[in-house]
């Protein structure tokens, strides 16, 4: 079994000249990479949201930094309200013209067991990371719809597959998620929009190793197929594979980045 981290992949002008929209990317997860990958596959325009105003002005610096020729737009926006959705959607399209990919990677997660689990816990889990990938949704194919073209990206998790103790208000969101995309993706086909989504499992990122025990991070990774954790620009290249004309036949799919190994 190797451990062995593969070289970075550079780009390949999956997505130039495309505008892109990601939720929750500022930090060093897999919304920043993704962020990151969209400008090196040739993205013109860039917008992300977050709801920290501290860590999206530094990402959207280094982001601009790292992409020069690109414009890069940081909106302080939660998806958890229908007002700030609103307008994350109606400043991003005036930024770049329209957007042409939307990826949903706004996620709320927590360790809680279903009988310690209170309703204000359940309720924050799904709001964020189903509703509220509902709400973007919703509110992006109210403009990509009438122009006959778009993708949506939707972040599920393995957790919509596999179970895990006290992870059920976070599995029930993500498995939503998976068939939302499902459902959703045959309404919008009909007007050439696509919508697919990714299934990781675990992917490292300094926010991780602070909020979850680092015994429970390494019998996670053991369990896959290659005896690690995903770093967050694999599952970003996926996301980028989805987000190109590459996938221009793939409709309403939850694409595995893991073995998904009970």
């Amino acid at each position: 079994m190797s451990k062995q981290v593969p070289d970075y992949v550079p780009g390949h002008n999956l997505l130039t000249g495309k505008s892109v929209l990601i939720t929750a990317a500022a930090g060093g997860g897999i919304g920043f990479s993704a962020a990151l990958r969209a400008l090196e596959e040739g993205a013109s325009a860039l917008v992300i949201s977050d709801i920290h105003e501290r860590r999206l002005a530094e990402a959207v610096d280094k982001l601009q930094q790292a992409a020069p020729q690109a414009k890069v737009s940081g909106v302080l926006a939660n998806v958890t309200d229908e007002a700030d959705v609103q307008r994350l959607v109606d400043e991003a399209e005036a930024f770049t013209g329209g957007v042409d990919i939307l990826i949903n990677n706004a996620g709320l997660g927590g360790s809680k067991t279903v009988v310690e689990m209170s309703d204000q816990e359940w309720n924050s889990v799904l709001d964020v990371s189903l509703t509220g990938t509902f709400r973007m949704i919703r509110a992006m194919l109210k403009k990509m719809q009438p122009r006959g073209a778009g993708v949506i990206i939707n972040n599920a998790s393995v957790l919509g597959w596999r179970a895990q103790k006290e992870q059920a208000h976070y599995a029930a969101a993500k498995a939503g998620v998976m068939a939302l995309t499902r459902c959703a993706a045959l309404e919008a086909a009909e007007y050439g929009v696509r919508i697919n989504a990714v299934s990781p499992s675990i992917a490292l990122h300094d926010f991780l190793k602070k909020t979850a025990p680092a015994e429970l991070l390494e019998k996670l990774a053991s369990r896959e197929a290659f005896g690690r954790a995903a770093e967050v620009w694999e599952v970003a290249n996926v996301m980028m594979f989805l987000a190109s004309d590459y996938s221009s036949y793939m409709v309403g799919e939850v694409v595995s980045v893991s073995s998904q190994r009970a």
